[in-house]
């Protein structure tokens, strides 16, 4: 693993606020648009087609910030999903659900996690998923630093071409980001020894350590069956 520590340059505050501004028009749009089709009549439409649907006004307002609106239609959407056996739709709900503010995003965070490592899925969405348990972590926590360690295994090991260069790279930054403010670690051999003491360079015990944490974030509130989805998987 290498230690990465990059510079970023903000936005001026006027830049943001124009592309704020700018930015919230074109979702209202969009989101307009997307309720006008919600509410047209018309042929009937799968389950799971209707399931994307919801889940992109979920979206569209989980945007705009109306997380209590946003929540029961990426809620429902997860619902159809997990029926249909559509695990990174489903998972691609939970990422939704899970930046909505509400009183299971982060039982929706966990569930989340717990399919995209499960299943190879798309790896934006996997990442993003971690980020925000990195996010949501405090410093002295151990968790961000085992969501950070997976992030960088699962980009390494389940990235392809020009994506893999890309998100191994952001996971890089991910975790030496983690090891500034939970180790405070400056450079390289910091970084290392911070690695080595916390077992982050060993999948077999990091991994079970992010199950741990997913069952702290879950509780009992899970939403579909573990085990008969683990049942279905090949050895």
């Amino acid at each position: 693993m290498k230690y990465h520590d990059p510079d970023k340059l903000p936005d001026t505050a006027a830049d943001s606020l124009r592309k704020d501004l700018g930015e919230k028009a074109s979702i209202e749009a969009h989101l307009a648009a997307l309720m006008e089709d919600w509410n047209r009549p018309g042929e009937p439409v799968a389950t799971t087609g209707r399931a994307r649907r919801q889940l992109e006004i979920g979206r569209a307002l989980k945007a705009l910030e109306r997380g209590e609106e946003a929540w029961p239609w990426a809620r429902e959407a997860f619902d159809a999903f997990a029926a249909a056996n559509e695990w990174e739709w489903a998972a691609d709900a939970c990422e939704v659900m899970s930046q909505c503010e509400q009183p299971g995003s982060l039982a929706a965070l966990g569930h989340g996690i717990w399919l995209s490592v499960t299943f190879p899925m798309d790896l934006e969405l996997t990442l993003a998923l971690l980020q925000h348990l990195v996010d949501d972590t405090p410093d002295d926590a151990d968790g961000a630093a085992v969501a950070a360690a997976t992030a960088a295994f699962l980009a390494d090991l389940r990235g392809e071409g020009r994506q893999r260069e890309s998100l191994t790279f952001f996971a890089s930054q991910l975790l030496g980001q983690v090891a500034r403010r939970h180790g405070q670690v400056e450079n390289q051999e910091q970084f290392q020894a911070w690695v080595e003491r916390l077992e982050l360079d060993q999948p077999d015990k990091f991994l079970v350590r992010l199950r741990n944490v997913v069952d702290v974030l879950v509780q009992d509130d899970w939403w579909i069956d573990r085990d008969a989805i683990q049942a279905t998987l090949p050895e």
